[in-house]
């Protein structure tokens, strides 16, 4: 299992260190390409700072590394067969790898077989030795006990039984022996008397031994040949009695064994050979028995004459090692052999089979006491080595994954090469692509110049012709003209800016405005189709909507336009219901018109679920919270606009595309109503500008609902701050015979009521609400609060007539000082009962709606006998205004059209302006030139030769030129007029409407901007950032 662990360890080391090398291949190509060169120049200075750039470039700039990458490994700059050669070279590499890793399991799982015989043969040596030494030590004692008790005794007390017995009963203690023998020391001249003692002739030791133990006899054997001395066997274990009488001297192995026992006084071995008898391999340790006088330090000739013979302990090798083994374990898993190796040249096996063996096998060293002899035990396993499954599978896995990160790595190449060609194809095509844009972008520019110049001269002159007398008919005949060249502008406008959206110019200003009087703007633009159609038209802002915002009040009142016009365009009953409040809000507007029953909306009629139609912004549907946070902000105002009507719906099959451009939702409604189906998605495009979300809810033949929502800021710093603003400019435009009045608004439907009492209470002017007549009277009979103005609605007032004429003769019967104002509201031009109904003081005075607060104060101003009084601020800027800012100016208009010439003199003359005209760019610069009595210049940007742009730069040149000459005294100051900074207002004058940006204006030196044809609150926002009306000038 450890084996296991560890060469699981080792591969996911490999492992590891592929994926390493993997990742430092791509951070080196990232590095090559230089993005990591400014980092490594910095790194110890500014660690910090070094890391976030890091990180920005990983996740900021990855499409630019990749980039840099492709081009790095592309086809561009390595060819195609070097790919080749890259990828033949690693598959070359990670062959030798998974081999040389084939190799290392291998050798490991060998290195631990090789440790694991190592130490099973060195523990059956170990305990071979072990039990050989016991078995030594105890043939040692017993050679001290014959020297004790038969050489040292007399008569001797030890016998042939007596040994016999002894040595039987003691031979587990030498479990390696198989007999024990003594042998006496006789010399020659005491062989006669042993013999004669013992009973029997010492023999001669056989020289071939038996081959089979039963053809053994001992009578047979020869007497030992006379020497000097003899040593023949007298006690001997009954295991080997057989070599009793038998001279171990006569035998060659056996007389130097006993020769070098007798001198060294050690235990020494025999050489293997063939037992007597047994015909078994053994050998024969023996101990020289000395008399018992012999001093340890003895001489070997001391020790040669003190001998008095030979213990011999027989060790039959075959069967002792055999029997270890089986006692070590009952199933060995090794092959041992035993040799003795005292000739190295040809070691003599004393125990297993002698076939060689070339592999695996361990030698453990025997040490039996003998320094002469010198023994060994090999061993072997003996089954040959498992397959090395592991390192088997681990290197055809390595290389596997490596064939497979080559085949990665090759589509990947391949990959990147055909997304480099695409990206270069794409590259062509986006530059096409770009390159056809700006052809648009250019050609749109050039057709809305060479369109609207002839337009401003129709529109101009026909503005012009409205000025002098004409009859009925031909006002009719100049106004058609007029609509229709306002119409083909305001086409041209929406498909420019659906051009501009499209190609990403289209930006919003950031100017300070005021949403109601966009609003009341609006009501006024659609006040007479409505009023045409008996539709009615109302608006209601709720009043924790700031008055003043920064934000782009052009494109925000082009979106209430578009939606407006549109609810009118498919609307010929009931009613258009404008709503605007806080986002914050939402979920708390007003109940009425959250609310689909007839009885609860404007005019009576069911209407589309306008919660519907913001169900689906992220805003709301993701977190309820999101738009009280965003609108809690310090300066941020989250404002959602509803557009309610009760038209003919949107078919279900159309809502998916209703915002798609140039989409219409029918044919038939298109040939009804006609349109160029852009409006919508304009106004989805400039909410998103605006940061907002565009939604809607319809219902066919019911109506159709639509809510966007902007995103602006506060004029104002804070809360208190930005009430201050809203009293005081609402105080400013209040007439003060309105203050203290409080009026009754007798109206059944509470959300009419709401609308009413709303624009009477701009006014400053006090408002009840009853549902009828019946409670009007009452509540203006009971004398509580003194009721100054009535405002009847036209459905009760027509409801019955009778109860009209009670209602107003009770008014004539109440005693007041002042009488009581009576207006009916109607939404219709042709309602004329109510100048039938009564007659008197109390005749009701006509209100057409949709109510706004300019209309409001004038027809009070007249009921009161105060007049008509001009508001500003609600209606178009009077002609007096820029007449006032204008009177007497002298204004250079530069333009190479006549006609354009004509009517722009022509209108800055209608302002009282003292006109002068330049056909170019290069008379208009010597028109200019310091000193001059030009108080502004209107340039025209388009024109030949010398276009505005670079005209407005060489006037400014001048200008500075002379500035810097006059300051540093080069110019004398009276010689221009003693004007100290020369700076003419230039006013850039164009039909371009995509080009002719203000950013383009202000880079070239002009001042601002006017586009033709002109328009008198543009005209008026443009010139009084420079000039002061006369009458501040002469008060």
């Amino acid at each position: 299992m450890i084996f296991v662990i560890g060469s699981g360890l080792k591969v996911g080391n490999l492992l590891l260190m592929l994926c390493c090398w993997v990742v430092s291949v791509i951070f080196m190509s990232w590095f090559i390409n230089g993005e990591l060169m400014d980092a490594k120049i910095g790194f110890l200075g500014d660690g910090a700072k070094i890391l976030l750039n890091l990180w920005k470039k990983i996740t900021g700039n990855s499409c630019k590394i990749q980039h840099h990458y492709y081009q790095y490994i592309g086809t561009k700059r390595v060819r195609k067969s070097w790919w080749w050669k890259l990828l033949v070279i690693w598959v070359v590499l990670w062959t030798l790898v998974s081999l040389w890793v084939f190799w290392y399991m291998s050798s490991q799982a060998m290195e631990k077989r090789k440790e694991t015989l190592a130490r099973m043969c060195d523990k059956r040596a170990r305990m071979l030795q072990d039990q050989f030494n016991v078995s030594m030590n105890h043939v040692q004692a017993m050679s001290i006990l014959i020297s004790t008790f038969h050489h040292g005794k007399s008569p001797s007390s030890i016998d042939q039984g007596t040994f016999a017995r002894y040595t039987e009963r003691t031979a587990f203690e030498r479990p390696l022996t198989s007999g024990v023998a003594y042998a006496v020391r006789v010399l020659h001249s005491e062989r006669e008397r042993f013999e004669k003692q013992q009973g029997w002739t010492i023999k001669r030791m056989p020289e071939q031994t038996p081959v089979h133990k039963d053809e053994y006899n001992t009578e047979a054997l020869e007497p030992s040949p006379i020497t000097e001395e003899y040593a023949p066997v007298i006690f001997a274990q009954d295991t080997i009695s057989h070599v009793v009488s038998i001279d171990m001297l006569s035998g060659e192995e056996d007389r130097d064994n006993v020769l070098r026992a007798r001198a060294s006084g050690k235990g020494v071995l025999t050489a293997p050979f063939r037992l007597l008898k047994s015909n078994r391999l053994g050998v024969i340790l023996t101990f020289a028995v000395y008399k018992t006088d012999l001093p340890s330090n003895a001489t070997p000739n001391e020790r040669i004459q003190a001998t008095d013979g030979y213990l011999g302990g027989v060790f039959h090798i075959e069967s002792l090692v055999e029997k270890l083994l089986q006692q070590l374990a009952s199933k060995q898993t090794i092959l041992v052999n035993v040799y003795d190796t005292t000739n190295s040249l040809h070691p003599i096996s004393m125990y297993g089979s002698n076939v060689s063996d070339d592999g695996l096998q361990h030698v453990s060293t025997l040490n039996f006491g003998d320094p002469f002899r010198k023994h060994e035990m090999r061993c072997r396993f003996k089954q040959n080595p498992p397959w090395p499954w592991l390192a088997i599978s681990t290197s055809i896995g390595i290389l596997v994954i490596a064939l497979l990160v080559g085949h990665i790595f090759h589509a990947t190449m391949n990959r990147i090469a055909k997304v480099e060609d695409d990206y270069h194809e794409m590259e062509k095509l986006k530059k096409r692509a770009e390159a056809a844009d700006v052809a648009k972008s250019q050609f749109l520019a050039t057709v809305s110049h060479e369109i609207r110049t002839p337009m401003n001269g129709v529109l101009g002159m026909l503005h012009m012709l409205m000025d002098t007398d004409l009859d009925v008919t031909q006002q009719d005949y100049v106004g058609t003209a007029q609509a229709s060249g306002k119409a083909l502008v305001s086409l041209i406008n929406e498909v420019l800016d659906q051009a501009k959206i499209e190609s990403g110019k289209l930006e919003l200003e950031a100017v300070q405005f005021d949403l109601r009087a966009i609003l009341d703007d609006v009501l006024s633009l659609f006040s007479g189709k409505s009023q045409e159609k008996g539709v009615e038209l109302a608006v209601y802002i709720f009043d924790k909507v700031p008055e003043t915002l920064i934000g782009d009040p052009g494109r925000f009142r082009q979106i209430i336009i578009n939606l407006v016009g549109n609810s009118i365009k498919f609307t010929e009953k009931g009613h258009i219901f404008v709503t605007v409040h806080l986002a914050e809000e939402v979920m708390e507007s007003i109940e009425v018109e959250t609310e689909s029953s007839s009885k609860n909306t404007l005019s009576g009629f069911p209407v589309a679920d306008n919660r519907q139609s913001w169900a689906r912004f992220r805003t709301y549907s993701q977190d309820r919270h999101a738009c009280s946070l965003l609108s809690s902000s310090s300066d941020v105002i989250n404002v959602i606009v509803s557009v309610e009507d009760t038209g003919s719906g949107i078919p279900i099959e159309a809502q998916s595309r209703i915002f798609t451009p140039f989409m219409q939702v029918g044919p038939s409604i298109s040939r009804i109503h006609g349109g160029t189906g852009i409006g919508l998605s304009i106004s989805k495009s400039l909410v998103c500008l605006m940061n907002g979300e565009i939604g809607f809810a319809s219902i066919p033949k019911i109506g159709s609902t639509f809510t966007f929502t902007a995103v602006f800021t506060t004029a104002c710093s804070n809360t208190s701050e930005l009430k201050n603003h809203q009293i005081n400019t609402q105080s400013s435009s209040i007439s003060s015979e309105f203050r203290g009045m409080t009026a009754l608004i007798v109206d059944p439907r509470t959300v009419r009521a709401k609308v009413s009492r709303y624009h009477i209470q701009r006014l400053g002017i006090h408002v009840e609400v009853v549902p009828d007549l019946n409670q009007g009277f009452s509540r203006i009979g009971s004398g509580n609060t003194v009721i100054d103005t009535v405002l009847i609605e036209q459905e009760v007032w027509d409801k019955d007539f009778a109860l009209s004429t009670v209602f107003v003769d009770k008014l004539r019967k109440l005693d007041r000082g002042v009488p009581l104002k009576l207006f009916i509201l109607t939404n219709s031009v042709s309602y004329t009962r109510s100048n039938s109904a009564t007659s008197g003081v109390y005749t009701p005075t006509i209100i057409m709606k949709p109510l706004r607060s300019s209309m409001l104060a004038a027809s009070l101003q007249r009921a009161m006998g105060v007049g008509n009084r001009v508001n500003g601020r609600n209606g178009e800027l009077p002609g007096l205004s820029v007449r006032c800012l204008l009177l007497q100016r002298k204004i250079l208009v530069v333009d190479d059209n006549n006609v354009n010439l004509r009517v722009a003199a022509g209108a800055l003359k209608k302002y009282g302006a003292d006109v002068v005209c330049a056909d170019g760019g290069k008379k208009a610069i010597s028109l200019l030139k310091p000193p001059h009595n030009f108080d502004a210049c209107f340039m025209d940007i388009q024109m030949p030769e010398m276009d505005g742009f670079e005209a407005t730069k060489i006037i400014r040149d001048m200008e500075h030129e002379i500035n810097d000459r006059t300051q540093h005294g080069e110019l004398s100051v009276e010689a221009y007029e003693n004007v100290h900074d020369w700076h003419v207002p230039i006013l850039a004058m164009t039909a371009d409407v995509i080009q002719a940006t203000h950013e383009e204006c202000l880079k070239c030196g002009m001042d601002g901007y006017v586009s033709k044809p002109f328009e008198a609150e543009q005209l008026y926002r443009e010139v009084s950032r420079f000039f002061h009306s006369v009458a501040d000038q002469n008060p």
